[in-house]
């Protein structure tokens, strides 16, 4: 699948065409899906965002064309999806520095995952 053809603007102040998408994205799924298989695999966030980031991949894969593939998907434009895609391996990465499976330093205050208040 080519790039974005004929596209000259993006509509949206600030964001410029992308030029090569495709391969932008396959980049960053990859790092992506990289990230999340060092974290236990029955962590909740890996389980969920595996499933996404491997959904929007094979549509980006098997999509004859970029429009397509953002019908597809249903999150805007693809240079939206791309920017959701680099948010989304930050994210990973912090988890995995954060650790964020693991029980809890010292126990919670009481009420503490009480809501509403």
């Amino acid at each position: 699948m080519a790039g974005v053809a004929g596209k000259a603007f993006t509509g949206l102040t600030g964001m410029a065409v992308a030029k090569n998408p495709t391969h932008t994205l396959g980049v960053l799924y990859s790092k992506t899906l990289r990230a999340l298989a060092k974290m236990p695999a029955e962590y909740q966030y890996r389980k969920q965002t595996e499933a996404l980031v491997t959904e929007r991949a094979n549509i980006i894969k098997n999509s004859p064309d970029i429009m397509e593939a953002e019908k597809k998907i249903g999150m805007g434009q693809i240079e939206e999806v791309i920017i959701q895609a680099e948010n989304e391996l930050v994210l990973a990465r912090n988890m995995l520095e954060w650790r964020a499976w693991e029980p809890l330093a010292e126990k919670a205050p009481e009420g503490q995952w009480k809501w509403p208040l």
